[in-house]
């Protein structure tokens, strides 16, 4: 067993305009200014309607696609073994209050730039898993040459920031596994349209513990997604799966790279990087 630091807690990784509430407690520290925008449309996903809907104004609903969820995609048994061996590996510091463990190639995303560096697939347990997501007809055929696992924790304050996903490197699909805790992912993209005025307009998509969720499409491309500190009331831990972009598929640029890749993720013996 890797041995549990006192630091767990008290480890700080934020950079920039990121913080978290350990930083946020030294004086020293300087607090970002507010980018909270004038107005906020607010909506609710249903995943049953695919429709997101504001509890003011119903005939302000719309079609939201590229959100798959599966409910009680794994079992209790399989999220206390998954994070039983989660901690028994190190959770190293990263932004905003989250510690990740990475199984993955390193990437210079600014240079365009992959190295297999120590990658050596992607976790054992994770085998059965990808296995079960292909039987979906939604993710046939998906191949993740990365995982990620990510701790949030409410005393860290912890939280991701609204962001897109690189589609240089990582593919059309994005699959999370949402573990020990229901959160609430929240979708963004600027108000648009006759009458929408300034702001923003954000879809909440709440995540039951131990489901899946799929972004692909719109989600995916255009929508920013975060999770706001607001949202983790307990532990949270998640595993993010992320598939090669055409550039590294046949016929792709770096096609041979990406084979490379491929067969290492296939070979379930990694270990973090």
């Amino acid at each position: 067993m890797a041995e549990r630091s006192s630091r767990d807690m008290t480890t700080c990784a934020c950079k920039g305009i990121r913080t978290c509430l350990i930083c946020e407690s030294f004086k020293e520290a300087v607090q970002p200014a507010s980018c909270e925008p004038k107005k906020v449309h607010h909506f609710v996903y249903d995943p049953e309607t695919r429709l997101a809907s504001s509890d003011h104004d119903q005939a302000a609903s719309f079609l939201f696609p590229g959100v798959f969820l599966w409910d009680n995609f794994i079992t209790e048994e399989e999220e206390n073994e998954l994070i039983s061996w989660m901690d028994r590996e190190v959770w190293n510091p990263s932004q905003s209050g989250r510690r990740k463990q990475d199984f993955g190639p390193k990437v210079n995303f600014k240079k365009r730039k992959v190295r297999l560096g120590s990658f050596s697939g992607l976790p054992a347990l994770s085998r059965a898993l990808v296995v079960r997501m292909q039987r979906e007809p939604s993710l046939a055929g998906f191949e993740p040459v990365e995982q990620c696992n990510l701790d949030y924790h409410p005393e860290r304050g912890a939280a991701i920031e609204p962001h897109l996903d690189d589609s240089w490197l990582w593919g059309e699909r994005l699959v999370t596994v949402n573990m020990l805790s229901d959160t609430t992912l929240t979708m963004s993209l600027p108000a648009e349209g006759e009458g929408a005025g300034e702001g923003e307009v954000r879809v909440a998509v709440r995540l039951p513990r131990r489901c899946l969720v799929m972004l692909h499409g719109e989600a995916r491309h255009r929508w920013k997604h975060a999770i706001h500190r607001e949202d983790i009331q307990r532990r949270r831990v998640c595993s993010t799966y992320r598939e090669l972009s055409a550039e590294f598929l046949p016929g792709g640029g770096q096609a041979q790279l990406g084979t490379q890749l491929l067969d290492i993720a296939s070979g379930f013996n990694g270990t973090p990087v």
